[in-house]
């Protein structure tokens, strides 16, 4: 008796329409339709493995797995590939292996394609979207569609930051002005800080010679301590000569002078909170 008739005998009211029974592996869909039409993928980097004697990073779509060698990376070893692995990265499809379950891929391929597209999409002036893939001290590397953009610390904020990576971590997103486009050598500025707006000559008004305002210590310095008031509005101080502050401290300040002009704020810490 078939499969399908015993069921029926089985189980009353039993409808067979009703099972559904798919043969369709939707990630091996993206596969196939990503190689027919060659257009670009994403999924992360999930380990790095050694096949036919080249190291090559592993990118897993549910359960099927890519293998992109190292020199389809885009990065030249496998020191910065290891610091990549759990990054979401862009791929193309060059070709499968259905029976075994894998394909290989090529993420420098990806990012020349995504990197044509976008210089011919943004324009100076334009608000767009940032994703940090590396950051350090004093810069920050991101991607904004196939094409890395350095980020100089003095570009992130119009106040003070110490430390970048006390404000910055891989994966963020960060909205930023394009500055400038080279559209030969694909080479583009930008800048958050510009992309957030200018608090000056606004705040200005707000902070009054004379008068207190609580803040948090942002940055201390040989020279001073800087002392975050709102976002982008940092005011100097002198040292205390009794007690030494640190960063992340709130402390009271009283204002000594306010330059809109010049942008700075000078202040003297009066309570450490």
């Amino acid at each position: 008796m078939a499969a399908e008739n015993l069921m029926q005998v089985l189980i009353e009211g039993f409808d067979p329409s009703k099972v559904q029974e798919t043969e369709v592996d939707e990630n091996w869909k993206k596969v196939f339709g990503a190689y027919q039409n060659q257009t670009i993928l994403q999924a992360p980097i999930t380990g790095i493995e050694k096949q036919l004697d080249m190291q090559c990073a592993v990118v897993t779509l549910g359960t099927v797995r890519g293998y992109i060698p190292l020199e389809f990376t885009g990065v030249e070893n496998v020191r910065q590939l290891r610091s990549m692995t759990g990054q979401m990265v862009l791929f193309k499809v060059l070709n499968y292996d259905r029976e075994e379950g894998i394909f290989t891929a090529s993420r420098k391929s990806a990012i020349e394609q995504a990197a044509a597209i976008t210089i011919k999409k943004i324009d100076v002036g334009q608000i767009i979207v940032a994703v940090v893939n590396y950051v350090n001290q004093t810069q920050v590397r991101a991607d904004i569609g196939g094409i890395e953009v350095k980020i100089p610390i003095e570009e992130m904020s119009y106040g003070w930051i110490d430390d970048l990576m006390d404000k910055v971590k891989v994966g963020d997103h960060l909205k930023v002005k394009v500055k400038d486009i080279d559209q030969e050598s694909q080479h583009v500025k930008v800048s958050p800080k510009e992309a957030a707006g200018n608090p000056w000559p606004a705040c200005a008004g707000r902070y009054q010679k004379g008068n207190e305002y609580v803040g948090t210590v942002s940055g201390v310095r040989e020279y001073g301590v800087f002392v975050n008031l709102e976002p982008g509005v940092d005011s100097l101080s002198r040292h205390l000569k009794f007690e030494d502050v640190k960063k992340g401290d709130r402390v009271l300040v009283r204002v000594l002078d306010t330059n809109a002009k010049k942008q700075q704020i000078r202040s003297r810490i009066t309570r450490v909170l």
